[in-house]
């Protein structure tokens, strides 16, 4: 187990890699527009306000935008040390739940790098209680541009599926 002290990354790296992303895309006037900040140990975090916008039951935040958090997360953990990497697997583990109307504390760290893969890990803190936490497996896109064979699949075509 590893974890990258110096981070070297490129700091507009997410900018550039994905500027629509859900999470954290400058561009992307519906999504979230988190900024996560790099820490000394390595790992990066950010705050979210848990807006009752983004429940599932009331007064609870959805597993999807928590998932979604953790996975953004660890997604910018490899932008900070200067790799782009595609989620390939992604387990989280809902421990409690996660009030709308709080602000949370999500973080996320490099715990195996072995390029081109890394293994990294999440956690969703709030009211200092780790509520939900979560490992991905990425693996490095040294050419962070999508190849044209799966930018776009025909929005209802299903002859299109391998």
């Amino acid at each position: 187990m590893t974890n990258e002290a110096a981070l070297d990354g490129h700091p507009d790296l997410h900018k550039e890699a994905h500027p629509n992303c859900v999470v954290c895309g400058p561009k992307n006037e519906s999504g979230l527009r988190l900024e996560f900040d790099a820490l000394e140990d390595g790992s990066v975090q950010t705050h979210f306000g848990c807006d009752g916008k983004y429940e599932g039951f009331p007064g609870v935040l959805h597993g999807g935008v928590i998932s979604s958090l953790l996975d953004g997360a660890m997604t910018n953990c490899l932008f900070a040390h200067g790799h782009t990497g595609i989620t390939g697997e992604l387990r989280v583990r809902f421990r409690y739940p996660v009030a709308t109307g709080r602000t949370s504390r999500i973080r996320a760290w490099i715990e195996m790098s072995a390029p081109p893969f890394y293994a990294l890990k999440a956690e969703l803190i709030q009211d200092q209680q780790v509520k939900a936490k979560a490992t991905g497996k990425f693996m490095e896109q040294a050419d962070f541009q999508l190849s044209a064979s799966v930018k776009t699949v025909g929005s209802n075509s299903r002859s299109s599926r391998p």
